[in-house]
């Protein structure tokens, strides 16, 4: 209506009447689509900084961020590198020392709502007032030496309900009855990770702990109690016991959970000692599963491939994980990385024929993105950059992991220092051996030392890559990482280095206008200082030799630093060390001595000669005698050393 008031009704005719309803259709509502609002995406705490994360990569070329932004403060070494997260990690500590102990200071709170993490903890004693409401919020913030104390306090009130116990036992078997390594010391569980993964796998589990007591307390033994139990001893390599409480629940017919079957099937090799019994031993629980209407998951998957790899028997555990993988896709389930580790572990033994079961891994998985599903599944890059350098020397396999691991969030799952160490160790290495040196030094300058500090083996084969191509001008930069990493206290690095630099001619320019040769007798003379400068009480101190004090005093030379020369030529003289130079570097320095004008050092320099019987002695006499003019008293010297009749 509104739209006809737009026009004299009196005077339309057809032909309007007709333009204004083929105009109305257009504001018509029939034909537009109907707006759907999309269910709710539920969002957490810290989705908008992770979607802001993703839009930047890391900087490879710069320093972790937990580090300051200062040339002078940033490690370089892996040593510094743990040294000065420990000590931020440390200040945390304090810190976090001095919010409890001095929990009467923080009681104020500004944020709204509260930060529990800001509080300090409540502490409990036998005259605190508690319930089974506290308990059960200690059990699941992962407190154990509070939930004990709070636990024996209703214990003695009888206020204890069967599910509150339950989840007490579950703790401590879970945590072996130990306070677990808060979730905020980040840097310390990133550096422990390393030492517990060294650590020679032991029976640790308390015998006689509380948790032993409250399972032999119960009266009716719950099925989920056996569960704890046996799940808790098997993590901590009580196996006879934890085999006796399982045979326990066949005979009276208590069932049992999957993770439970799983942590038995991952420590199958410590229950059966032939490959036979353990396979059959595999069958059984896969059996008994089955008969309990169990289904198994990844966790499943993983654990039985786990306990195959430790068959010992090479054709027969990959048959057995090959008929296991087989069997585990029928029920569309199949591994998680630590699944594919095992299997790689399986295949590609150190001492077995060559195995390409990699390749047909990564083409199965390549590209996917992953979340750690089993506390192994941080083993699977290291492994498969081994196999890559070890096993196959496949450069180009190698980077099809390398891409992998930085396909999304994949590098989470890189594990932990150690780890991560490793894995660049084996890529670099391979590399170091099948790449030209310049396309190797540009990933080695894209990664180091930020990301990965080469160990002193790399190092070394680095050095053997720059021998073979003769690329000597890249000798000042990797002496100058040599010194960040501390690795110049290596006797195999330093002494190789040194046959470098002496091996070729170093006349040209360095992009600084210095000469290699001033540069190389700057670090040979760098090396000097820091031999004689270590300390008696190294366990391996680097010990002279004639060969490195000949190659020190060959650079010098060649820089004619004269008095840095004579110092070599008089430790030479004093017969430190074992073995002798060769006569080059002595020739030379009787050269230096005659334009210098210096017959005293000289003459020590022929002495050195004879003492250690080179044939060159006669002439370089004869030499100083006709170049130089000598005093009565350096004459008889010279004759005293070779022979009057010599020098005629």
């Amino acid at each position: 209506i509104t739209y006809f008031k737009m026009f004299n009704m009196k005077n339309i005719t057809y032909t309007n009447l007709t333009r204004c309803l083929n105009s109305l259709k257009l504001y018509s509502t029939e034909n537009v689509e109907k707006i759907v609002i999309p269910n709710r995406i539920h969002r957490g705490p810290t989705d908008i900084l992770r979607a802001l994360a993703s839009t930047v990569k890391r900087d490879p070329t710069a320093a972790h961020y937990k580090y300051h932004d200062d040339p002078y403060l940033i490690p370089s070494s892996n040593m510094g590198k743990r040294s000065f997260a420990m000590a931020q990690e440390a200040g945390r500590k304090a810190a976090m020392f001095i919010r409890q102990e001095q929990a009467s200071l923080f009681q104020h709170s500004v944020a709204d709502p509260p930060v529990e993490a800001f509080k300090p903890f409540p502490i409990y004693d036998e005259n605190s007032e508690v319930n089974e409401e506290i308990l059960m919020g200690l059990i699941q913030n992962a407190r154990v030496s509070d939930a004990v104390i709070v636990y024996n306090l209703l214990k003695e009130k009888s206020l204890l309900s069967e599910k509150c116990i339950q989840s007490m036992l579950e703790l401590l078997c879970y945590y072996n009855e130990e306070e677990p390594l808060s979730e905020e010391l980040i840097e310390e569980r990133w550096f422990a990770q390393s030492a517990r993964g060294q650590t020679k796998q032991r029976n640790t589990w308390k015998q006689h702990g509380l948790a032993t007591q409250i399972f032999n307390s119960l009266e009716n033994k719950s099925p989920a109690a056996y569960c704890a139990m046996i799940t808790g001893m098997t993590k901590f390599y009580q196996m006879d016991r934890a085999w006796a409480l399982y045979k326990e629940t066949l005979e009276k017919n208590i069932p049992i959970d999957t993770q439970t079957y799983n942590n038995l099937l991952s420590v199958v090799n410590y229950l059966k000692e032939s490959a036979d019994l353990r396979w059959n031993l595999i069958n059984e629980l896969l059996t008994n599963m089955k008969n309990q209407g169990l289904m198994p998951d990844v966790l499943t998957v993983n654990s039985t491939l786990e306990a195959i790899s430790t068959l010992g028997i090479y054709k027969l555990s990959q048959e057995y994980c090959l008929k296991a993988l087989t069997e585990f896709k029928s029920l569309n389930l199949e591994p998680s990385l630590a699944g594919w580790c095992h299997v790689l572990n399986t295949f590609c033994k150190e001492k077995g024929p060559i195995s390409s079961v990699l390749i047909d891994i990564m083409n199965h998985i390549d590209g996917q993105e992953f979340e750690i599903v089993d506390l192994k599944d941080t083993s699977f890059f290291v492994t498969a950059m081994g196999i890559c350098h070890q096993h196959l020397s496949d450069l180009e396999l190698a980077r099809r992991v390398d891409g992998l691991l930085h396909t999304g969030e994949n590098y989470n799952l890189i594990g932990d220092s150690y780890k991560e160490s490793i894995y660049y160790r084996h890529y670099f290495l391979l590399l170091c051996n099948m790449e030209p040196l310049e396309v190797f030094m540009e990933y080695y300058d894209r990664l180091v030392p930020n990301i990965y500090t080469p160990e002193p083996s790399v190092m070394f084969e680095i050095l053997k890559a720059i021998d073979l191509n003769a690329s000597v001008e890249l000798l000042p930069r990797i002496w100058s990482h040599l010194v960040m990493f501390d690795h110049i206290n290596r006797a195999n690095i330093v002494s190789y280095l040194l046959n470098i630099m002496v091996k070729y001619p170093s006349d040209a320019l360095c992009d600084d206008g210095m000469s290699l040769t001033s540069k190389f007798s700057d670090i040979a003379w760098a090396i000097w200082e820091n031999v004689e400068g270590q300390s008696e009480h190294r366990t391996q101190p680097i010990i002279w030799t004639g060969d490195l004090l000949g190659n020190i005093l060959l650079l010098v030379l060649k820089s004619n630093e004269f008095e840095k020369a004579s110092k070599v030529l008089e430790k030479l003289s004093s017969g430190v060390g074992t073995g002798i130079p060769t006569v080059e570097p002595l020739q030379m320095y009787l050269d230096l001595c005659i334009s210098n004008k210096s017959p005293s050092k000289a003459i020590m320099c022929i002495q050195y000669c004879l003492d250690n019987a080179f044939s060159e002695t006669v002439a370089m006499a004869k030499q100083l005698k006709e170049q130089m003019t000598l005093d009565e008293n350096q004459l008889e010297r010279l004759e005293n050393i070779v022979g009057y009749e010599t020098l005629k």
